[in-house]
């Protein structure tokens, strides 16, 4: 694929497909692609560096003289630039494909993975590299505050990347990370997910498996020791293994943990570090990052230093703004261990105020009934939690669909409510809150606007 000159990406707006393409260009070969939807500020950062765009999905739209086709995982069979590559016997790729052999081969990679905490920890990771001087790549599935960008490929000795076990194309069923040429592989934890490609957890924990088996001899993996799921992968593993927690058993023991309003502090291996982010699942967060970059030649004191300017992600309790004294809270998270940490972390941060909890189910697994009873559960942490209406439910079989009503009805001591609609959210909302509530917004999507719905209605 390296003697390859023209490469046409298939969805070529996506943050990863679009910060690939135009390190292609970067590098001197001819990029050209086509996504359904081309807005900014994807469009102007990838026409601003040269790259002919197309809008909408078209035969004539790969050129003639294409050497590959870089196909997008969200690009299934039936669309149309697809099929006409598949009837043109054209030589066509995956992006995993492309930036192991043009950005990964041979350098010191850093595949963090794991069901939650992949975003942060390796954002954290990523800005503990740039912070001491290393230039490092990256390529994140959020947008870092420091990064300012989730992916960036400069000619580094090492590259950070989040490691998804979501499948790599339609033609390339196994997990992404499986790319990624990992010097160090950091598993934070395993649960079940991805309830669209997986069928059971030992589906998930086979692949995680399967990330071990690829990292060499003088590498390592470093997972989360008090979590039976990861001590299970590590049972056979051929590379090196190092185990973090806060158990006895643990390789890397986290001790002293102190949470204050806005800050988390602690010890790793009887050292001290503190970032200003709360709860604890941040904090096995930075232990995680802490480990792999001294993995990476990092001294304690960089990545103290590091930590400490580390300014978090956007979409993980963000405030996006307050009115009359209510607090609209937007977080990512969408899996209910994640709802579950987010909801304490949140209340940490604002211990005082009234917590109104907004879940949008929106991820092919949550909108599936597998967690009808572990979302009541975990929504249990609100003072008042809301569900809606499922978006597009017709994509989910009726006997596999999740109920927002029974949700709501489950959740105990009455707290839970199902309102259909964000409109009817935002007025019920707006209605009832009182200045020094918390509005608490979780969804791995748009969710119909609703963060400034509601400030403007409050306004």
């Amino acid at each position: 694929m390296s003697e390859k000159k023209h490469f046409h990406f298939v969805g070529i707006c996506g943050t990863a497909m679009g910060s690939v393409a135009v390190a292609m260009k970067r590098k001197g070969f001819v990029v050209t692609g086509s996504d359904a939807n081309v807005y900014p500020p994807m469009s102007d950062f990838l026409r601003g560096e040269g790259i002919e765009l197309t809008e909408g999905y078209r035969a004539e739209n790969i050129p003639a003289g294409a050497d590959a086709i870089v196909i997008g995982n969200a690009i299934s069979r039936g669309n149309e630039e697809a099929e006409a590559t598949l009837d043109r016997r054209l030589l066509y790729v995956s992006l995993p494909e492309v930036m192991k052999e043009h950005f990964l081969r041979g350098r010191r990679n850093f595949v963090v993975s794991g069901t939650h905490g992949k975003t942060t920890t390796s954002s954290i990771l990523a800005w503990l590299f740039l912070s001491a001087g290393r230039n490092p790549g990256w390529m994140i599935g959020g947008i870092p505050k420091n990064l300012g960008r989730g992916a960036n490929f400069p000619d580094s000795e090492f590259n950070v990347l989040e490691g998804d076990e979501y499948d790599t194309a339609f033609f390339d069923k196994r997990s992404k990370f499986l790319h990624y040429l990992p010097e160090v592989a950091v598993v934070n934890n395993i649960e079940f997910d991805h309830a669209d490609i997986y069928d059971h957890l030992d589906e998930i924990k086979l692949t995680f498996k399967r990330l071990l088996n690829v990292v060499p001899r003088n590498g390592r993996a470093v997972i989360n020791g008090d979590d039976q799921n990861c001590l299970d992968i590590i049972a056979k593993a051929p590379c090196p293994i190092t185990r973090v927690g806060l158990g006895e058993a643990n390789d890397l023991k986290i001790t002293d943990i102190i949470y204050d309003k806005d800050r988390s502090s602690f010890k790793l291996d009887g050292v001290a570090y503190s970032i200003r982010m709360p709860g604890e699942f941040n904090v096995r967060n930075a232990a995680m990052a802490v480990v792999a970059g001294g993995l990476g030649g990092l001294t304690e004191d960089e990545m103290r230093e590091g930590l400490e300017s580390f300014d978090g992600i956007a979409r993980r309790q963000e405030v996006r703004g307050e009115v009359r004294g209510v607090k609209v809270v937007d977080d990512f998270a969408h899996h209910p261990t994640a709802i579950r940490q987010s909801i304490e972390a949140i209340r940490q941060q604002h211990p005082d105020g009234k917590l109104w909890v907004i879940f949008e189910p929106r991820s092919n697994t949550t909108k599936r009934k597998i967690f009808q009873a572990e979302l009541a559960d975990c929504l249990a942490g609100a003072d008042v939690a809301i569900i809606p209406d499922l978006s597009e439910p017709e994509k989910i079989p009726l006997e596999d669909r999740l109920d927002p009503a029974l949700v709501a009805a489950a959740v105990e001591g009455g707290r839970g409510r199902h309102i259909a609609t964000v409109d009817e959210i935002v007025s019920v909302v707006s209605s009832e809150v009182a200045s020094g509530d918390i509005i608490a917004v979780l969804s791995n999507g748009g969710f119909g606007g609703i963060h400034q719905k509601l400030l403007d209605r409050l306004a």
